[in-house]
């Protein structure tokens, strides 16, 4: 035990207990009072595979009763630190097979190349380091949390519009094409809710809860992004076929694939144990966030990014493909340049339209990296939190014309090439058969 102040600042690492800790364990009675501070290098990492400070972790203990709820804080102090990643005391009562570290009842100072951790109860400790590439400022995160909140509410207001329009004020059999965009808007607005309440589920402090409040949000993730693929598959099977898609109980195919299949991929995730509580690490770890969601990395890259990948590969070449058809068409039936369709409203929200149908403005989560990290964070929460309302104007532009009498079919994709070139559709007169 060191007493001096001066002789402490010779030591890296400092643990100081207070008289209130040694006060607490005298009035316990225990029969066998003693102090033990035990240090451990390699301990097996926790489901998150957390990097630790030094890959060490600190148990205290004070005789065999647990001590909590100490007015007089416990310092557990590092200097002379140069980690360049982002620092966060934790906790954990040695409860499981893992570490479970939680912030709870511990906080971080840090000043210059020096992090204290100050605790109020005896138990395992451990500094976990987030990378610095990681983390965002707790005023960023406060302002990405706002947009995101608001954006999301506008997003739900205007995919319930297209729905109550869909179920209740249509009078007129609706097209394959208008029915996937519709399980496309079903799908989004249960993702957005999902996201809603998830900061609040979060809150609970329910492990159950969270857990399978992340697997929902994740279910609906996954099918989202199916449905996008769906999408531009059928945008382009349609364009490539004159809208005679020729597929046998082609919609209940494509639904099975879009509903069922991530059904399977979040019962593997489950059973894996592989969602829970994540948090989102600021500057300031007082600002930190926590939410419900995937807390393996690995699996997180593998499983949700891996899937993006393929599916923005497909759904972007097909935009291209589709926007340079229609651009072409255009310019060939009209005379007008380029630029002056670029121009034109109804092109221009035809094409943002098309842009959330198929998920393309989920592509900026791309750029997060060095310099562009904070405005790709923005754009992306931006055109991701708004996706419902220009959802619901490529519905109003192009859900009534893909609409047909009771007994026809029609492609709403072909609708949508009518829309913005007007008459010089060469597939208009194309009388399509109905699928089997």
């Amino acid at each position: 035990m060191i007493e001096g102040k001066d002789i402490q600042t010779q030591y890296s690492k400092i643990v100081t207990l207070p008289k209130e800790a040694f006060e607490k364990a005298a009035s316990l009675k225990d029969d066998m009072p003693f102090v033990a501070i035990l240090q451990f290098n390699n301990l097996i990492s926790d489901e998150k595979k957390s990097t630790l400070l030094s890959n060490e972790v600190f148990a205290i203990e004070m005789g065999t009763n647990q001590i909590t709820n100490l007015k007089e804080k416990i310092y557990i102090n590092y200097s002379n630190i140069t980690n360049e990643s982002n620092p966060s005391c934790r906790s954990w009562n040695g409860e499981g097979s893992r570490p479970k570290w939680t912030e709870d009842g511990c906080q971080t100072q840090i000043n210059n190349d020096t992090i204290t951790c100050a605790c109020s109860h005896l138990t395992f400790f451990a500094i976990l380091l987030a990378p610095a590439n990681q983390t965002i400022s707790a005023s960023q995160l406060k302002y990405l949390t706002i947009i995101t909140q608001v954006g999301c509410g506008l997003s739900m207001f205007f995919l319930c519009i297209v729905l109550f329009m869909h179920f209740l004020l249509r009078r007129t059999t609706a097209s394959t094409a208008t029915l996937i965009l519709i399980h496309l808007v079903s799908s989004m607005f249960l993702l957005d809710l999902t996201f809603l309440i998830n900061n609040f589920v979060a809150k609970l402090k329910n492990s159950w809860g969270c857990k399978i409040e992340a697997a929902l949000m994740h279910y609906f993730m996954l099918t989202t992004f199916t449905w996008f693929a769906v999408q531009a598959f059928n945008l382009g099977l349609n364009l490539y076929r004159g809208g005679q898609i020729g597929i046998r109980h082609y919609l209940l195919k494509v639904s099975i694939t879009s509903w069922v299949l991530p059904i399977v991929v979040g019962i593997i995730l489950f059973s894996l144990g592989t969602y829970g509580e994540q948090v989102i690490s600021t500057n300031d770890t007082e600002y930190n966030v926590t939410i419900c969601w995937i807390t393996d990395n690995d699996v997180h890259y593998i499983v949700n990014i891996g899937y993006y990948v393929l599916v923005f590969l497909f759904t972007f070449t097909t935009f291209i493909i589709v926007v340079f058809w229609l651009f072409h068409l255009k310019r060939a039936g009209s005379g007008s340049s380029i630029a002056e369709i670029s121009t034109n409203r109804n092109s221009i929200s035809i094409i943002l339209g098309l842009c959330c149908m198929m998920g393309i403005t989920w592509g900026f989560a791309f750029f997060a990296y060095g310099a562009l990290r904070i405005p790709s964070y923005y754009i992306f929460t931006v055109l991701n939190s708004f996706q419902g309302f220009f959802l619901f104007l490529y519905y109003i532009k192009t859900g009534h014309s893909g609409e047909l009498t009771s007994g026809q079919e029609s492609s709403a994709s072909i609708n949508t090439v009518q829309s913005i070139a007007d008459d010089d559709n060469p597939y208009v007169n194309f009388k399509p058969r109905k699928d089997m």
